[in-house]
C-alpha cells in the first residue's frame, strides 16, 4: 500500500541546476486539476519561465524555482467537489521533490485547521482548477 503522507513530485533543473517545479493545470467541462507552488510562507513565487504561446489549455503555465520548506498545492473538482492537498516540499532527489502532506481537504473539511498564511494560495488554486481551458499561471509573484 501507498504512504499517501509522501510524494514525490516531478521537478526540472535550470541550466544552474536549481530545481523548479510547472503551475500547471485548469478546468474541463466537469473537472479541474491544478499544481501550484507557494513559498515557505504561503507566498507567490517569481516564475523562472512563463509560457505564452503554444497549446496552453490546461498545461504547464509557468516554471517556478522550489526550495525546501515551499509548499506544492493539488487540487481536484468533480462539479466543484474539491479534493486539495498540500504538501511542503522536504529534499530533492536527482529529479523529484520530495514532499509531505501538512493538509488536506476532504469530504468539505480540512484535516487539521487551515494557517491563514496558505488560505490565499488555496484560493488560487481552486480558482486555477476552475478556470476553463486556462491559459496562463494564477500564483506567480510579478
Amino acid at each position: 500500500m501507498e504512504n499517501t503522507t509522501i510524494k514525490k513530485f516531478k521537478i526540472e533543473r535550470t541550466r544552474t541546476g536549481l530545481p523548479a517545479r510547472w503551475e500547471c493545470g485548469g478546468s474541463a467541462t466537469n473537472t479541474g486539476e491544478v499544481i501550484i507552488v507557494a513559498g515557505a510562507s504561503g507566498q507567490p513565487k517569481k516564475a523562472l519561465f512563463v509560457r505564452r504561446k503554444g497549446h496552453l489549455a490546461n498545461a504547464e503555465h509557468a516554471l517556478v524555482p522550489v526550495t525546501i520548506g515551499d509548499f506544492i498545492v493539488y487540487a481536484y473538482h468533480k462539479r466543484r467537489n474539491f479534493w486539495i492537498r498540500i504538501f511542503k516540499i522536504q529534499n530533492f532527489e536527482e529529479t523529484y521533490a520530495i514532499s509531505q502532506m501538512a493538509y488536506e481537504f476532504k469530504g468539505g473539511q480540512w484535516n487539521e485547521p487551515l494557517p491563514d498564511y496558505l488560505q490565499p494560495a488555496v484560493n488560487a488554486a481552486i480558482q486555477k482548477a476552475t478556470c476553463y481551458h486556462c491559459r496562463s499561471a494564477h500564483w506567480v509573484a510579478e
